[in-house]
């Protein structure tokens, strides 16, 4: 049911997954289209309907509020509220301690096993760190992780500024983590039985689809939502999430922040290693 017989069917039937599909499929043939004006013009229209898309975001950011009360309406008339909310601390405890997991043991192995010191690399990023962690968004931190990463860490201008826009877009490992547990956990209370056949899947949807998020706020609880609905899932359960995101919102853009700063530390370090070589 993934694979679309019609290019319109997954739009008109808001498959969610099949559209993943699709978009990946058009995102590789763009890749090695040959540059030209039919192209380039392609190309700008989705910048434009990119830009379309956050605008109306922004949009429903600023009604929030009425939103929140809604979902709150909505929940204590459709969902046991008891069953819920006795779970939603297992829930939060299970997303910060991965994003911690990852933080301060995962991802400073990865250093030392290049010959880095995790202690140096977090010094030098903090700066980084802070400021995704105060604005939730790993974009508008671009310019400070930039910057500290040639100034305060030395890694090479190219490098960081080669990398680390990359990472900024692909390198989601906290939306990663958010969508997946978010996931299970809307499905499980909605009554849908979690299978390991059920968790694999979602763990390489939550990867995949954390490639394509805006590095913006809340961008990783809006993929979520519309991921939900498209699998037909009860998204009003969503809504006793929203008092608790914005904690695990900053937590996860620094989280991805100090991702991207060890990705470019390492990358630096390997290119530092091979110059001689290669000379």
């Amino acid at each position: 049911g993934i694979v679309p017989d019609n290019v319109l069917r997954p739009l008109v039937e808001g498959n969610v997954l099949s559209l993943l599909l699709i978009a990946v499929a058009v995102g590789i043939a763009l890749a090695r289209m040959p540059e030209s004006d039919s192209k380039r013009t392609l190309v700008n229209g989705l910048y434009g309907l990119q830009n379309l898309v956050s605008t109306l975001i922004h949009w429903l950011i600023d009604i929030l509020p009425i939103g929140i009360v809604a979902f709150a309406a909505q929940l204590s008339a459709e969902v046991t509220a008891g069953t819920v909310v006795t779970s939603i601390g297992k829930y939060v405890a299970v997303i910060l301690g991965g994003n911690l997991l990852q933080f301060c043991v995962v991802l400073p192995l990865f250093l030392m096993a290049r010959g880095l010191n995790p202690i140096r690399v977090a010094r030098a990023m903090t700066p980084a760190v802070l400021m995704a962690l105060f604005t939730k968004s790993s974009a508008a931190t671009l310019p400070v992780t930039i910057q500290s990463a040639e100034e305060r860490l030395g890694v090479d201008s190219r490098v960081a500024r080669f990398v680390l826009p990359i990472c900024t877009t692909i390198n989601m490992n906290g939306c990663a983590a958010f969508i997946f547990v978010t996931s299970l956990f809307v499905m499980q209370n909605g009554g849908v039985e979690i299978t390991w056949g059920t968790m694999i899947m979602w763990l390489f949807i939550s990867v995949i689809a954390a490639i394509g998020n805006a590095g913006v706020p809340m961008g990783c609880y809006f993929l979520t939502l519309s991921l939900m609905s498209g699998v037909g899932a009860p998204i009003a359960i969503m809504g006793i999430i929203l008092p608790v995101f914005t904690v695990l919102d900053m937590i996860e853009t620094a989280e991805n922040v100090w991702s991207d700063s060890c990705v470019a530390a390492m990358t630096d370090r390997d290119v530092r290693n091979a110059s001689p070589r290669q000379a």
